[in-house]
């Protein structure tokens, strides 16, 4: 007779352990069918969790968490982890659909030792528990669970390297699905594929040339033969990997089938894989992604210096597998990896080649060190292209696009451009690659497309040079990138009430327009607009520069907090980025 498990009342991994393997089997089934529910209603990480259910179930019933450590790189594959440990109803009852968020998260449970949303951090995280355990007594098992392409990072082979010297319980679980985000890069997963074709006993094995003991599970979604090895490595004295190969996206055909576009899904039709939502046949591209990826494309045709990068996430930057294909050898993913992807960036600009890296927002950060050392000291002319950026990208804690502006230019020799339409972005594209002498940063505005055929667009950005798009009166809005349109909106509620301003779009961010900030030392105030934090960002150094004059600067910009999931609106609203509240800023400053 088939089992039956009640979801509801699963309230923490005490409650599986008592489970024969049958019920456990019955568990599992329950539980990719509340995924599967859940994930075609509203979206998020759909193949890493649908491939993960069996593992996670058999990590908590072999080991004594929360007292044993498990930590999850990357944390997108922990929604079936978050089921077990208290949080069920989350994926259970749709009125409790946004209880909690997509990635471990220790505000939600003991259970979430950090909050990841980043690549290749578990081993290096585990290995810092594993130490402290050590140097206290402890006697606790300590596990890093590596997937999605992850273990190809810097900071994950760094982590794997000095792990296997602790000499004590170490547990390393390589969730291997032939997949990164897409295809997987690199030479270490050939040597995964040659393991997993010989049921793990293909030499050379990269795992015990490091010095670790090896377990390999063919069937990654295989309950009895996962349990049968988590229990073979439980207390464990010496540093193991645990290779399992799973599915992604386990028992959902077309995630299965369509491994990259079922990595992160929309809401789609549960039978069909359709999304729900589309845009009708024949618009024009609704994101600046496409428009980047169709525009790169032709310029390869017309170029072949043109070079596209990207780390591991080459559908977020507009590069489906078609394009890429298309692209061919000129199209260059290695892996989820941005620190290498920067520093090979310099070596095609050294080589003669125009090279561009494709960006994530809130990735560009893992590469500081290679902007500053690999690019910018050495003047190299290579361009990044920023996505998902500001108010309008991500609102998870650990993907905001809050913090590049002040990040990046804080770096000498770059040139940071900040495009209001797609317009100027294509020249500031155009220029960067045919032109430029220097590291050039060009910003895609965030939220939609926006069409604007009025901006003067320039054939040289390599210095700044503000547009003063209205003159007059005593009050100055500079809005940059598409926080401009805020700042229009504000000097037309201005012009309403009689009020006459200087409407500038500043262009450039890592510089100052000093001759044009000069003609704005008489002014009663200047307000400034940026789509990212004002602490330490472009609008505090226009500050600075008009210190010592009469005018008063009112610097307007996001938090420098980790805001989470927070709507766009509301979080504008509260930091005064609206036209109603900058014109009334400007009004108050004038009386």
């Amino acid at each position: 007779m088939k089992q039956s498990i009640d979801l509801d009342t699963i309230h923490s991994p005490e409650d599986i352990r008592s489970m024969n393997i049958e019920q456990l089997t019955a568990l599992a089934g329950e539980m990719r069918a509340a995924l599967m529910r859940k994930l075609s209603t509203r979206g998020g990480h759909v193949g890493p969790n649908l491939g993960m259910v069996e593992a996670i179930i058999a990590m908590h019933y072999v080991f004594d968490t929360p007292k044993d450590k498990i930590v999850y790189d990357v944390s997108h594959q922990t929604y079936p982890h978050k089921m077990l440990t208290g949080r069920m109803k989350a994926f259970t009852d749709p009125a409790h659909y946004g209880d909690v968020t997509g990635y471990t998260n220790p505000a939600e449970s003991e259970y979430d030792l950090f909050s990841v949303g980043h690549t290749s951090t578990a081993l290096a995280l585990a290995t810092g528990l594993a130490k402290a355990r050590d140097l206290a007594g402890g006697d606790e098992n300590v596990i890093a669970v590596v997937g999605d392409g992850s273990l190809g990072g810097g900071e994950a082979l760094e982590g794997l390297n000095y792990g296997s010297t602790l000499g004590s319980n170490f547990i390393v679980v390589v969730n291997d699905n032939d997949m990164s985000i897409a295809e997987n890069h690199g030479g270490l997963y050939a040597d995964l594929r040659l393991l997993r074709n010989s049921n793990g006993t293909a030499e050379p094995n990269i795992f015990r040339a490091m010095g670790y003991a090896y377990r390999y599970v063919h069937y990654g979604n295989n309950l009895r033969s996962l349990i049968e090895k988590f229990r073979s490595v439980r207390n464990i004295a010496y540093p193991v990997v645990v290779h399992i190969n799973t599915m992604k996206g386990m028992g959902l055909r077309v995630a299965e089938s369509d491994k990259e576009s079922f990595h992160y899904a929309g809401p789609f039709d549960l039978q069909t894989g359709a999304p729900l939502k589309t845009a009708p046949a024949g618009t024009a591209p609704q994101a600046y992604t496409d428009i980047f990826a169709l525009h790169m494309l032709e310029r390869m045709k017309k170029d072949s210096r043109t070079v596209v990068l990207n780390a591991g996430t080459p559908g977020a930057v507009g590069f489906y597998p078609e394009r890429r294909r298309e692209a061919g050898r000129r199209f260059v993913d290695v892996g989820i990896a941005e620190q290498m992807c920067t520093g090979m960036a310099s070596g095609l600009a050294k080589g003669g080649m125009r090279p561009v890296m494709a960006v994530v927002d809130s990735f560009i950060q893992r590469a500081y060190d290679q902007l500053s050392q690999d690019v910018a000291i050495n003047h190299m002319p290579a361009v990044f292209a920023l996505f998902h950026t500001g108010v309008l990208g991500m609102t998870d804690e650990t993907h905001l696009g809050f913090f590049d502006i002040s990040m990046i230019t804080g770096i000498p020799e770059i040139n940071f451009l900040a495009p209001v339409c797609r317009q100027e972005y294509i020249a500031m594209l155009d220029w960067a690659m045919e032109h430029a002498d220097m590291p050039v940063v060009v910003r895609a505005p965030g939220g939609e497309v926006v069409e604007d055929d009025s901006r003067e667009l320039l054939a040289d950005y390599s210095r700044p040079k503000y547009e003063f798009v209205r003159r007059g009166g005593k009050i100055a809005l500079l809005g940059a990138g598409n926080f401009f349109y805020i700042m229009r909106e504000a000097a037309d509620l201005l012009a309403e009430s009689g009020v006459e301003c200087t409407l500038i779009n500043p262009r450039c961010l890592s510089q100052l327009d000093e001759e044009a900030l000069d003609t704005l030392k008489d002014y009663d105030i200047v307000i400034t607009a940026e789509d990212g934090t004002a602490d330490g960002g472009w609008g505090q150094r226009v500050a600075a520069y008009l210190g010592s004059s009469r005018t008063k600067v009112r610097v307007l910009g996001l938090p420098k907090k980790f805001e989470n999931r927070f709507r766009a609106a509301e979080l504008m609203e509260a930091c005064s980025l609206t036209p109603q509240a900058i014109a009334s800023i400007a009004c108050e400053a004038v009386k």
